[in-house]
């Protein structure tokens, strides 16, 4: 990648890494990392873990269009500056994806890289589908159910299986020019995408085919990269039992699994929002609240992820 692209890329991050600073409070900051004690070090670390998993479905993708010899920890760098680029984009995918592309196009060619990046991206959200589902399962197993659940849960689970077959349909022909077919007629956006396939259209079919190659030719690829992630998902609520465990609260494991879960699905349903602002406290503060737990609980965990995530973002800009 360009010297000139990394810069444009490292400042826009630590524009938006400053604008995440500045929402902070910095006595409740100060009073959090000091009730929290060793257990933000080790959640730090256990994202450190997590990252890992990521690079290596990510690696098991690229490995599967061809023969390369990218390094893996040079890989897992890539892979924190992508994740710490999207945290800062408002809606998400608009800031590390093209810089992922950017910097494999050298070493495997623009339609590789591109198709990898995005079958990653695939991947990364079609396992988030899973686990909302397979959590909606457990709540309605393990949770009494009124009108109103029930009727939540109904709607999060059509919501889910809609999901779940726009991305099998999507592995076995591929969204590329589905997408760029899309965006031609989005206001703003239509002139841009018409240009993009009528100069890129045949560049845009070879990455469908080689999406739609993956699912039918390296299956077992494809279900381990995405068992991969679901893993990634189920442990990272460990980050919000070490919160728990920091403030004398402990909790089940799986109760930390549904929280983590309907924040999740919470926040990306608002998407849109600038650096998730507002909508992570609040799928946070409903979640624990829901589950029985005081709010202040819930405020606690949420500023303790902001916080992980914005120390995660320096850490991925630093090494762009």
């Amino acid at each position: 990648m360009k010297k000139k692209h990394q810069n444009i890329f490292l400042f826009f991050g630590l524009a938006m890494l400053v604008v995440m600073v500045l929402q902070l409070n910095y006595d409740e900051v100060r009073n959090a990392l000091h009730d929290a004690g060793y257990w933000f070090g080790a959640i730090i670390v256990l994202w450190a873990a997590l990252y890992v998993l990521n690079t290596t479905s990510w690696m098991l993708i690229i490995k599967a269009g061809g023969k390369t010899h990218i390094p893996f920890w040079w890989l897992y760098k890539i892979s924190v500056s992508g994740f710490a680029l999207n945290y800062a984009t408002p809606g998400g995918l608009m800031g590390g994806e093209p810089y992922r592309i950017m910097a494999l196009t050298p070493l495997i060619g623009r339609e590789r890289a591109s198709s990898s990046v995005i079958l990653f991206v695939m991947t990364h959200i079609f396992s988030h589908f899973w686990f909302w589902l397979l959590s909606i399962v457990l709540f309605v197993t393990f949770y009494p159910i009124n009108a109103l659940a029930a009727s939540v849960v109904a709607a999060a689970s059509l919501f889910c299986l809609l999901g779940l077959w726009f991305f099998v349909v999507g592995y076995k022909k591929g969204v590329a020019m589905r997408l760029a077919r899309w965006l031609s007629k989005v206001p703003w956006l239509g002139r841009f995408a018409s240009r993009l396939m009528e100069k890129h259209g045949e560049e845009i079919s070879n990455i469908d085919r080689q999406i739609a190659a993956l699912h039918k030719q390296n299956r077992k690829t494809l279900v381990a990269a995405v068992m991969i992630e679901l893993m990634c998902r189920v442990l990272s609520a460990a980050e919000i039992y070490f919160v728990f465990m920091a403030i004398g609260c402990p909790v089940s494991y799986m109760s930390c699994v549904l929280i983590l879960a309907f924040t999740s699905l919470f926040a990306n349903l608002l998407f849109f929002m600038p650096l998730q602002l507002g909508g992570r406290e609040g799928g946070f503060l409903m979640s624990v609240v829901g589950l029985g737990m005081t709010a202040s609980s819930g405020i606690f965990v949420a500023l303790i992820v902001r916080l992980r995530e914005i120390v995660w973002t320096a850490i991925g800009l630093l090494v762009i």
